[in-house]
């Protein structure tokens, strides 16, 4: 009888370690001095420098990328997909003021090809490296008859930072605040499975159709990875108080900003008062969507928000002009219910 092995069942262990060779340097350059590990441990060891902090408060987050996954598998591009998992977590946490410390990545495959999973783990790499967080750690499993070959599925979880009297919850904002946006990259990583319906289905598109609209590919335009808001939000913060911040997700403006508001203020949306990228109007348009599902669904243009008063608005101004980021003032607080209204 034919001994059986592990390898004939569809998981390949010199695949995984060949994998792990790949990705050890990648991983390296993302080490911040509070690193004590190397790869290869069962955990990944992290010295808080207590002395930085009068009372630190520990902020986790933990998601994936979505269907935006489907587009990676169609287009063959995996060097970017692992940027939307950090940047869905890290800048989740920074809502509350964090600096993300440290990031941890985990990857199932059906069947392990090195030379992918080192794609996905180097853009999870090039988040990490734009967040200023480390990479400490990270599981890759291969999951024979569960994934097709080809496919997988990627997820992410960080933990960060703020000193409790920094941190930043929503409960100062106030009627007359101001509402600041910083604009989004197109997509990032959420309403895909609106957006491939529409685009691919209802449209028709390939991913390699070239739209004059989008000045690319439709693939090219809805796979740019997410903006990760970090370095330019800590920046703010060290020049202007912010009130309350929001990362525009899933459910957009409509769901994200009520969750840092009082009770008893609304936020009023100006549309017009930034320009909404042309992949946004394209999947209004061809795929029918009200302008209210659109703005429940996407970012619309807007990835981060921010919530002060008028004297600190000014000053975020002038600190994002004097780095060259782009700002827009896109609305007001007033009285109300804790509701988001799009005029």
């Amino acid at each position: 009888m034919e001994n059986m092995t592990y390898s004939q069942a569809g998981v390949d262990i010199t695949k995984g370690n060949e994998a792990v060779d790949l990705i050890k340097p990648i991983v390296k350059t993302t080490f911040r001095p509070e690193v004590v590990t190397d790869l290869g441990g069962f955990g990944g060891l992290f010295a808080l420098n207590k002395d930085k902090y009068e009372e630190p408060i520990l902020i986790s987050g933990t998601d994936g990328v979505g269907t935006k996954l489907k587009l990676a598998f169609d287009m063959g591009v995996h060097n970017t997909i692992g940027i939307d998992a950090v940047a869905m977590c890290v800048n989740d946490v920074l809502v509350n003021g964090a600096e993300p410390l440290f990031f941890l990545d985990y990857l199932a495959v059906g069947k392990l090809e090195p030379q992918q999973v080192a794609d996905v783990v180097s853009g999870v790499a090039e988040g990490c490296r734009q967040a200023g967080c480390a990479l400490i750690g990270g599981e890759t499993a291969e999951m024979p008859g569960f994934y097709t070959p080809g496919e997988y599925d990627v997820a992410g979880f960080t933990v960060g930072i703020v000193d409790k009297k920094k941190m930043i919850d929503g409960s100062k904002i106030a009627s007359g605040d101001v509402v600041l946006g910083l604009p989004s990259s197109g997509l990032h990583s959420n309403g895909y499975s609106l957006a491939r319906k529409v685009m691919f289905e209802k449209v028709g598109y390939k991913p390699s159709d070239e739209v004059a609209l989008l000045g690319t590919t439709v693939g090219e335009a809805m796979l740019k990875p997410t903006r990760i808001y970090v370095k330019t939000v800590l920046g703010i913060l060290e020049q202007a108080e912010v009130k309350g911040m929001a990362h525009i997700t899933g459910g957009g403006f409509i769901e994200n900003i009520p969750r840092v508001l009082p009770d008893n203020v609304d936020v009023v949306i100006e549309e017009g008062t930034w320009s909404i990228p042309p992949i946004f109007s394209l999947i209004e348009n061809a795929g029918n969507v009200e302008k209210s599902e659109m703005f429940r669904t996407f970012n619309m243009g807007i990835g981060f928000v921010m919530i002060c008063d008028q004297a600190n608005a000014m000053k975020v101004f002038d600190y994002c002009k004097e780095i060259g980021e782009e700002v827009y003032m896109i609305g007001m607080v007033s009285e109300g219910n804790k509701s988001v209204i799009i005029k």
